[in-house]
């Protein structure tokens, strides 16, 4: 009974500091995983001693670490990233191979031995998906260009962790051959697991999902049950192959990511990935706060030196890799430097396969305190990178100019001038366009999504794929020559940067979520701001009051409004038509 009160204290200790330590980097910008590991570091030997690694931490960090790869398997629909896989995986197997040998050479120029430097090479050659995702989310570029290259690349290197983890978990081998032989079984294990979840998600999950997707408590047991299974199958297959004689392992991390997989070519997956993420973060608050828990202060601070040095270094070669690879490609000069600058932090997955190393006998504990201390210094920095990265991008972009490719992504570019700008497309702009289209001979919609751009080229218009924050494809859709600009984005800060873009002769109608940001718009030049949310709740709250007081005023309003949605122009020929009893 103590034991177990200890237990319990344990974990609402961790609980509670974690959401302190939480708050406080929330604050300050930092990501949530160095908060995390701060707290191990507080809470732990490190420092006040208050937690030690007990049986609960164990389970719930190994559950944490499964379940953050349940959860990257969920988001991984292969339709979204078939047409992207081809580039993606041009700039993305380079782009490890060439990181994971400079770390090498790094780590043995500091010192390290051989085993050690290729381990740490490992570890650095990902980026952060926690800190890169928050960051493109945050700043609503995810679906951007360069948003789009840097998850991708992130996908592929989830994929790469795994299977190392998978190999790690197997222990340290007595000869290189072993290392092959175990790369080899366990591709062939992935490749059978890969291809029965597949098979399920096709013939056997959406029968059961589709008789169970009503009850909501169901259908979250049974996603989490397919997990489960997946792990046991995972933790307990050399069990299965042990009368024929082959002895195989396969981590619980690669079974939940394969579970995760076959749910995400499902059409509940979005649903599912809502629901399993508050668990999967409480589990990976509790698996980060543990790794610190295993290091003394003096395991952390070791190699605090090689570990500044090595933080630098690694940055600049990350960007640099980054940049000549994504640069190959022919993307714009705007979207390979955004794309670069984002992804030179040492990524947790760079902990998670320190902690996997050291488990099986591959590297000692010091080493784990400095790849965690390296992940520290990185992600920490790069937040401010990322955060800045438009601003930085001005700064250099005479400098860089010079490595900027002439043909791919820049040829054969429409020049316009007294032209429409639309950008986004939505309810808003799907019936203004025929409106625009009459008026103006030239027609150009920037859009950041393939669906949306493949269904306006099927009408006849001018697109130009991008986010309209980036500056090229400002330059593209020639909005300082623009007659016109229609603008769906409710950003203030891209709304206020298109109306210093055009010419002072050009109309423009802007989006806006608030009044406030809306009297800013006007301000600054708008000649028409659509506030859309409040108008709407304005109006439902009319709608409510006369429903209460007058329901004969209410219905004639209501047909009013009606006749109005079966019209096929956008405005009516007379204002009788828009006003209804509600205007009076």
């Amino acid at each position: 009974m103590v034991i177990e009160v200890a237990l319990t204290t344990d974990l609402a200790v961790i609980l509670l500091s974690a959401t302190v330590i939480g708050y406080i980097a929330k604050q300050t910008g930092q990501p949530t995983v160095v908060a995390y590991i701060l707290t191990g570091v507080i809470i732990g030997p490190a420092a006040l001693g208050i937690v030690e690694v007990t049986e609960l931490t164990e389970t719930l960090s190994e559950l944490g670490l499964a379940f953050l790869l349940f959860l990257l398997g969920i988001k991984m629909r292969l339709d979204e990233v078939s047409h992207v896989l081809a580039p993606i995986i041009k700039i993305s197997i380079p782009q490890m191979i060439a990181v994971a040998i400079a770390g090498i050479g790094i780590s043995i120029l500091l010192g390290f031995t051989l085993l050690e430097a290729v381990l740490i090479g490992l570890a650095v050659m990902y980026s952060s998906t926690a800190v890169v995702i928050k960051m493109l989310t945050d700043k609503d570029e995810a679906t951007s260009p360069h948003g789009k290259i840097d998850v991708g690349v992130l996908l592929i290197q989830d994929i790469v962790v795994v299977i190392l983890l998978a190999v790690l978990a197997a222990g340290r081998p007595d000869e290189v051959t072993e290392v092959v032989t175990t790369l080899g079984v366990v591709l062939i294990l992935v490749a059978l697991i890969t291809i029965t979840a597949i098979g399920a998600s096709r013939h056997v999950l959406p029968v059961v999902f589709r008789h169970i997707a009503d009850n909501k408590d169901v259908f979250f047991l049974i996603t989490l049950s397919w997990a489960f299974l997946f792990v046991y199958v995972s933790h307990e297959i050399n069990r299965f192959f042990a009368p024929f004689g082959i002895e195989v392992y396969l981590s619980i991390e690669m079974g939940a990511f394969l579970a995760g997989l076959a749910i995400a070519q499902l059409p509940y997956s979005m649903e599912l990935r809502d629901r399993v993420n508050p668990l999967t973060d409480l589990f990976m608050m509790v698996f980060f706060v543990t790794v610190a828990l295993r290091l003394e202060i003096s395991d952390l601070v070791f190699y605090w030196q090689e570990a500044l040095i090595a933080s630098v270094v690694l940055m600049i070669v990350k960007f640099i890799v980054f940049f000549v690879l994504i640069n190959w490609q022919q993307f714009t000069l705007e979207t390979t430097f955004l794309g670069s600058i984002n992804m030179i932090q040492i990524s947790e997955f760079g902990i998670i396969v320190g902690v996997a190393a050291h488990q099986g006998g591959f590297i000692d504990i010091e080493i784990l305190g400095f790849l965690t201390l390296l992940a520290l210094i990185t992600m920490s920095v790069s937040v401010y990178f990322i955060e800045f990265n438009r601003q930085l991008f001005d700064r250099v972009d005479s400098f860089l100019s010079r490595w900027e490719t002439e043909d791919g992504f820049q040829a054969d570019k429409t020049e316009y001038r007294n032209h429409a700008v639309v950008i986004g497309y939505d309810a808003v702009t799907r019936k203004a366009l025929p409106v625009v289209d009459e008026e103006y001979d030239q027609v150009v919609v920037v859009d950041r999504t393939i669906e949306h751009i493949e269904t306006l080229n099927e009408k006849g218009y001018d697109t130009i794929y991008g986010d309209i924050s980036n500056a090229t494809i400002r330059k593209d859709a020639a909005i300082s020559q623009a007659a016109f600009l229609l603008s769906s984005s409710a950003q203030p800060d891209v709304n206020k940067v298109l109306l210093e873009g055009v010419n002072d002769e050009a109309t423009v109608f802007v989006e806006a979520e608030w009044i406030e940001d809306a009297r800013d718009l006007y301000d600054s030049g708008a000649h028409s701001v659509i506030v859309s949310p409040q108008f709407a709740a304005s109006r439902l709250a009319e709608y409510l009051s006369v429903y209460l007081k007058d329901r004969e005023s209410f219905e004639r309003a209501v047909e009013v409004d009606k006749n109005l949605l079966r019209r096929d122009k956008m405005f009516p020929e007379t204002c009788e038509y828009v006003r209804g009893d509600l205007d009076e």
